[in-house]
């Protein structure tokens, strides 16, 4: 039973199209009882899903661009975007949750339709009952101006790091180009990552469920909406406590408690309640802010083995890496864990000492300071990164080579007119979809764009090297993009793309930063791209009703990002700069910017060439993309040994080296939901699991968000004054010892 599930990928995708073809995509029969969801039968992939989970009920009548879409949907987009750029300078790595805008949404268009008039003119203002085309509209326009776009992270870096502020206009108009360049690829790239049943996008699930749940009548959805509220509820009241009043139950750790911070040893290894204190060995924690970043309840099962093994091997290789002297972090005394960059005495490192003043490297002035150095967990970190990035290309050639060729063969990928037997496809054909000259035009227009603003405040990339990091783009977007599309699992090919940057731009770290905006974050913008269709596709939105709530997200999202990053760093430039951070505001991000484009960008020659300290980590690429071989191989071999192509060597790959950054309490309580949900209740329980199980994610997930909202401008000082709870032995004093009793505070 327990290895009942465990299929090969390509085999998943052959029965999830057998299981579609026995469907009937024209039925009229109602889906408001939901009765597939009393269904006993067990999930098993993404067929079982888009047909037992996941209602194909539809009204073409409904309105999605409606009055109610452009107000909630640019008040929530305003909303969205101040407090994704908070999260992005805080040190838990917190992130709005799409669930946060859509539970909001819901609670205000229901508001605006009693409240507002419906007959005479109104009825243009007020088209009836708040519907979930609209609803999914508003979530999508939201959730995509809520992730802090990178060029702003950029702009930020060079602020902080480089003393360049560039103009408003030259900053937002980057920020346009480079999120807009994403939406040209996703467009292209519909026949394969969104139209097909295999592109399951489990992140979108949750979303999904709860849509269906509030819009859909029946008794059925109205059980599922108050055990939604109930858990929502809870889970609002729960929150204050460890993130405010109760910190030690963000991380908790009885070998941390017994220790009280005398042993750096025990820190370094089972702290966790701190940013960058500690790999978190068996620390629980409490706080679903940082449980979810665990994904437990909507990752596959398969998925979140493949993370549990990499962090399993992760705590081996950390700590022993460190305390091997691997990279001569240790004996230099660098701190444990930071993305920073240190002296060869343990001193922050002094970039600005090396560069000249077109802000490329000065041999003189480097041969006078010495290189930098980094802590050891962040070079393994790093190490790793570049492997999953190899193995990332030799995984979907062997495994996926049969959907990649059926695409691109003959450039079906750009034919329009295809046809898919998805159910949820199928449906969506009464809309008229996009021409792929909407999405060419605006690549185009955007590329245009790109390379315009190379050359305004200061030069970035000539237009030559935008156009071919563009190129690249389009090839990861590809490759990760499956993988994503299946799995869920974002992987990060960052570092690939500096790895060439460093080549075509030696000695110049800003061009190597914007090298890896436009080869790397245009690409990475094109996977929320294609889940945000995908999620259109499974609400039966209008194609271009979602076109337009996507570009219009996009816009707001780069004014208002700007906007709060120059508040912040205002106001809180020394805590950013500093290698640690404080435990209520923290520049890791930035500095993981900054550490990337120093050492590649004006560096990469003398720290990572042959002979030379991080030799090692570009040739991370090399051994990730062998070692799918090794999989794969026994696969071959062993064909009956259902483990070889169940483990996904890119994930186990990037868990290997996810530990060395912000908090990481997570990790266990993680383990222990998800493999209870994801596996216990899926099969000993699916009528539960195909009901409740994704609804549950969106409850713990809005309501978490919602109250974390609200603390942070309540207590936390993003309005300006934080407030702290009175210290206890739970609320230890920041200056004596850290949250969980495990850093003593020189």
């Amino acid at each position: 039973m327990a290895h009942s599930h465990l299929t090969e990928p390509s085999k998943v995708l052959e029965y999830q199209e057998k299981d579609l073809k026995g469907f009937d995509v024209h039925s009229a029969e109602s889906v408001e009882e939901a009765p597939s969801q009393e269904s006993e039968q067990v999930i098993r992939g993404a067929g079982d899903i888009t047909n037992l989970i996941i209602s194909d009920q539809d009204d073409p009548e409904l309105p999605a661009l409606t009055f109610r879409f452009w107000v909630l949907g640019i008040g929530l987009a305003t909303f969205g975007s101040v407090l994704s750029e908070i999260y992005f300078w805080k040190p838990q790595n917190a992130m709005v949750s799409a669930l946060f805008q859509l539970i909001i949404s819901y609670i205000l268009g229901n508001a605006m339709h009693y409240a507002m008039p419906s007959k005479g003119i109104w009825r243009h203002l007020n088209p009836g009952p708040f519907n979930i085309k609209e609803h999914t509209c508003i979530t999508i326009m939201a959730s995509t101006a809520s992730v802090t776009a990178n060029a702003i992270g950029i702009v930020a870096t060079l602020d902080l790091f480089y003393d360049v502020t560039l103009s408003p206009g030259a900053a937002i108009f980057q920020t346009f180009a480079s999120q807009l360049i994403g939406y040209g690829f996703a467009g292209l790239l519909r026949t394969l990552l969104v139209w097909p049943t295999y592109a399951l996008f489990p992140n979108q699930l949750p979303s999904i469920s709860l849509l269906q749940s509030m819009h859909f009548s029946g008794l059925l959805n109205r059980k599922k909406m108050k055990y939604f509220w109930f858990v929502f509820g809870a889970i609002f009241c729960w929150e204050i406590v460890p993130t405010w009043m109760f910190p030690l139950l963000t991380a908790f750790s009885v070998i941390c408690l017994a220790d009280n911070g005398r042993s750096p040893v025990i820190r370094n290894i089972f702290g966790a309640g701190g940013s960058n204190e500690g790999l978190g060995l068996l620390s629980f924690s409490f706080d679903w802010t940082l449980i979810t970043q665990a994904y437990p309840l909507y990752w596959p099962l398969q998925t979140q083995v493949s993370a549990w093994v990499g962090l399993g091997f992760g705590y081996v290789l950390m700590g022993g890496c460190y305390y091997a002297d691997v990279f001569q972090g240790y004996s230099r005394g660098l701190p444990f864990m930071s993305t920073a960059l240190f002296t060869g005495n343990g001193s922050s490192y002094n970039q600005s000492a090396i560069l000249g003043s077109n802000h490329q490297l000065d041999p003189e002035l480097y041969a006078e300071v010495g290189p930098p150095f980094m802590t050891t967990t962040y070079a393994v970190s790093l190490l790793m990164s570049y492997a999953s990035m190899g193995a990332a290309f030799s995984h979907i050639l062997l495994w996926h080579w049969t959907e990649l060729w059926g695409a691109f063969k003959g450039f079906n990928f750009l034919k329009s007119g295809q046809d898919f037997d998805d159910i949820h496809f199928q449906r969506m054909k009464v809309y008229k979809e996009v021409p792929q000259l909407w999405y060419g035009t605006l690549f185009i227009v955007s590329l245009g764009l790109a390379i315009g603003m190379a050359y305004v405040g200061i030069n970035t990339l000539p237009w030559w090297s935008v156009l071919l990091f563009t190129v690249i783009a389009f090839i990861l977007a590809v490759i990760l993009g499956f993988i994503y599309a299946v799995t869920g699992f974002p992987l990060s090919t960052g570092g690939f793309v500096q790895v060439i940057a460093a080549y075509v731009h030696p000695h110049q770290p800003i061009q190597n930063m914007y090298a890896k905006l436009y080869g790397y974050n245009t690409g990475y913008q094109t996977f929320a791209m294609l889940s945000d269709l995908k999620l259109g596709q499974y609400a039966k939105v209008p194609p271009r009703a979602t076109f337009v709530a996507q570009v219009s997200g996009t816009i707001l999202g780069a004014i208002f990002n700007y906007i709060l990053y120059k508040s912040i760093v205002d106001a809180h430039r020394t805590d950013l700069v500093n290698p640690i951070g404080t435990r209520i505001w923290s520049g890791w991000n930035s500095q993981e910017i900054n550490s990337a484009a120093i050492t590649w960008g004006a560096l990469s020659a003398e720290l990572y060439g042959p002979g030379k300290t991080y030799f090692q980590i570009p040739l991370g690429l090399l051994y990730g993309f062998l070692a799918p071989f090794l999989f794969y191989g026994m696969h071959r071999l062993f064909p009956r040994q259902q483990i070889w192509s169940y483990l996904n060597m890119p994930i186990i790959l990037t868990y290997l080296g996810w530990l060395p950054f912000s908090v990481n309490g997570m990790w266990w309580p993680g383990f222990i939901i998800g493999l209870s949900t994801q596996w216990w209740v899926r099969t000993r329980k699916p009528r539960w699991y195909n009901k409740y199980n994704y609804l549950t994610s969106a409850a713990l997930d809005g309501g978490s968000s919602i109250v974390y909202f609200i603390l942070n401008f309540a207590v936390f000082g993003a309005s300006g004054n934080a407030i702290s709870f009175p210290t206890w032995w739970g609320n230890p004093d920041p200056s004596v010892i850290s949250v969980d009793h495990c850093m003593a505070t020189p």
